[in-house]
């Protein structure tokens, strides 16, 4: 059963903020069962965030596992507010534009599969923002748990990978002695590691020392996968995402204790960063790579055929294709693929995509910067998924990140996180407690 709920109030009695939280995590079911079964939904997207890091079989734990739980969801009642409407409406017509196009190419090898994905990493957008609606620190706290931990198995994979400890597990874990893990792709796997890296960087300015030094080492092994990755974008972002959390932590936080703790940890973090770097590249493999990698000339980004070349040219033949030219089709006329999840939106599903697309992407990078700002008990988490969504909405430039689960995954809770606040500040405002307006 699924319930379009208003993202305006009705009638209710004021609550203080205790007890309006409580009426939210317990109301609809009976107590004794709705215990028993929450307990289950939360296990289950705690098993959707750690099974996100198990990629290179397909179809994967995680949509098998995603599948399970939008089933069970919707059997039990899926409150879907007025709020995700907008997350809704744009990821459906995006789907409609490249559904036309990929008719067009339909009897192309692959072309059915790249829709049918398409269409369920959109499913799954809406069912993550819908999820959260109820009962959302317990649930965010499940997924985020369940994604460290995800985090951790890529993470051991990508460095017992490096480690060559086994010949025979070369080909499945490293790509041209790049470290993959259980990912087909580096590239992938860094920015997949980037949100489990900020919720360990949260734990550790956010909670006691025992957690923060969980979260310490945690983000340690994360940090040398993804550097062991050797994707650029990868390294980049974690270190604007992280700059861009403590930014964001530093000013909305009441507590000066707090803000001296990041500006501290900043400090001690860098400095075990460089001489963790420096141990690593005294390793011959590691810094012939690591050299080769770190130059901003790759062959395939330069040139007249190169990556940012066949954006501009993308671009230009866009105009002359309403419909676009169909999913998986631009390396027919280039030497590669679009490597630009913009581009890519116009080139696979034509004006309608390609419109689309970045207005999603900016309303809810400007819905959530808004909603970073709400004093809810789940604020810091927050700012930790706006960070992560929007390295990756920035690596979206240079990249086609259009197919990650992990996009889908941070943009459908951001959203979850934009409908739940409203619903915080407007009850806090029916308190007495909240601020006006």
């Amino acid at each position: 059963m699924i319930v379009l709920r208003a993202a305006s109030s009705s009638a209710a009695p004021p609550l203080d903020p205790p007890q309006a939280y409580a009426a939210q995590a317990y109301e609809t079911y009976e107590p004794g069962l709705r215990i028993s079964t929450e307990r289950l939904r939360c296990a289950l997207l705690w098993l959707v965030g750690a099974s996100g890091a198990i990629v290179f079989i397909e179809p994967s734990p995680y949509e098998l596992l995603t599948f399970l739980s939008i089933a069970m969801f919707a059997i039990g009642g899926l409150t879907v507010s007025r709020t995700i409407l907008p997350l809704i409406v744009l990821i459906v017509l995006i789907n409609i534009g490249y559904s036309i196009s990929g008719a067009t190419v339909i009897e192309e090898k692959g072309v059915p599969a790249w829709l049918i994905t398409s269409w369920y990493l959109a499913l799954t957008a809406i069912f993550f923002a819908a999820v959260l609606t109820d009962n959302t620190e317990a649930r965010l706290r499940a997924i985020t748990a369940g994604c460290v931990i995800g985090g951790v198995i890529a993470s051991a994979a990508a460095i017992f990978g490096y480690s060559r400890v086994v010949s025979s597990l070369n080909e499945l874990l490293l790509l041209y002695d790049r470290a993959r893990g259980t990912f087909k792709d580096p590239n992938v796997l860094g920015a997949f590691l980037i949100f489990p890296a900020l919720l360990c960087l949260q734990m550790v300015i956010c909670d006691g020392f025992k957690r923060a030094a969980k979260g310490a080492a945690i983000f340690g092994l994360i940090a040398i996968a993804i550097l062991l990755s050797f994707s650029r974008a990868a390294w980049g972002q974690l270190a604007y995402t992280a700059v861009l959390m403590f930014g964001l932590t530093m000013v909305t936080t009441r507590s000066s204790s707090q803000r001296l703790r990041i500006v501290m940890f900043s400090i001690v973090g860098v400095a075990a960063l460089a001489a963790g770097l420096m141990v690593l590249l005294s390793l011959d493999s590691v810094s012939k790579l690591f050299a080769e990698r770190a130059s901003l000339q790759q062959s395939y980004d330069v040139g007249a055929q190169g990556r940012f070349a066949r954006h501009i040219m993308g671009a230009i033949m866009a105009l002359d294709y309403p419909v676009g030219i169909g999913p998986i089709q631009f390396n027919k006329y280039f030497p590669e693929d679009t490597h630009n999840s913009f581009l890519n939106a116009f080139m696979s599903g034509g004006w309608l995509g390609g419109a689309c697309y970045p207005a999603l992407v900016f309303l809810t990078l400007a819905f959530g910067l808004r909603t970073v700002f709400l004093r809810t008990p789940w604020q810091q988490t927050t700012i930790t998924v706006f960070a992560a969504y929007f390295g990756v909405a920035s690596e979206s430039f240079i990249i086609d990140t259009d197919h990650w689960r992990h996009t889908f995954l941070l943009m459908g809770l951001l959203w979850g996180l934009i409908a739940a606040g409203r619903n915080w500040q407007r009850r806090e405002r029916m308190a007495g407690t909240g601020p006006p307006g």
